[in-house]
């Protein structure tokens, strides 16, 4: 059941990324965040809710609340038009927590590419804090194709191969070296693009129309 919330939270980190670059009207992405935010929350209430007091059960879907009520909280300032700051001081404590529940997947579900995963996660949303919290307005672009690309290889690639199946059968400490290997490489050259970018004449490194109010 979470694998199968996860491959929508690609969707909609996809759908987000695409807003913050200008190609998606805001308030047409704030409904599919509403629907995404919905099933992150009731999923993970359901798991809880059947766990039977297991402690596994209960920490994996903990975090799965970070992601729901994060998209909520973005779906209605988005139709709503509200400012950001509490959206991007929320990313702030979901960057924080999400250094916790990398810490515990490395060291209590032995699981490496997902803790990988979460420092993705957690630099992502300290990349929102930074733009919605602290009106970091020229991170708009690269937060943009950050979260694009999260969406795919934290998400919904990975999300489709646990469904599949395929995602067991990859050797997990290489995978998890692969994953961070590819974060440093192509999220550091991001940055020395669109950091280029911002310096070329009359470019201000912003992305087309008004920025995007969320993620």
């Amino acid at each position: 059941m979470a694998t199968v919330g996860l491959l929508y939270v690609g969707a909609v980190l996809f759908i987000n990324g695409m807003m913050l670059l200008g190609k998606i009207d805001a308030r047409a992405a704030g409904i599919f965040n509403l629907f995404v935010g919905a099933m992150q929350v009731v999923i993970p209430t359901v798991l809880i809710i059947t766990a039977d007091n297991r402690a596994d059960v209960i920490l994996g879907a903990s975090g799965l609340f970070l992601f729901g009520f994060t998209y909520l909280y973005v779906g209605i300032g988005l139709l709503g038009g509200f400012d950001t700051t509490g959206v991007g001081y929320f990313s702030l404590f979901v960057a924080i927590m999400a250094l916790g529940f990398s810490y515990a997947n490395f060291k209590i579900a032995n699981d490496k590419p997902f803790g990988v995963i979460w420092l993705y996660w957690a630099f992502l949303w300290l990349l929102f804090f930074l733009l919605l919290g602290l009106k970091r307005e020229h991170l708009t672009v690269y937060t943009g194709w950050v979260t694009a690309i999260q969406g795919w290889v934290t998400a919904a690639i990975p999300a489709f191969l646990l469904l599949t199946g395929y995602w067991q059968n990859w050797n997990q400490n290489l995978l998890a070296i692969l994953l961070a290997v590819f974060g440093v490489v192509v999220f550091g050259g991001l940055w020395v693009l669109t950091r280029r970018r911002r310096t070329l004449p009359g470019d201000t490194g912003r992305a087309g129309g008004e920025t995007a109010t969320a993620h």
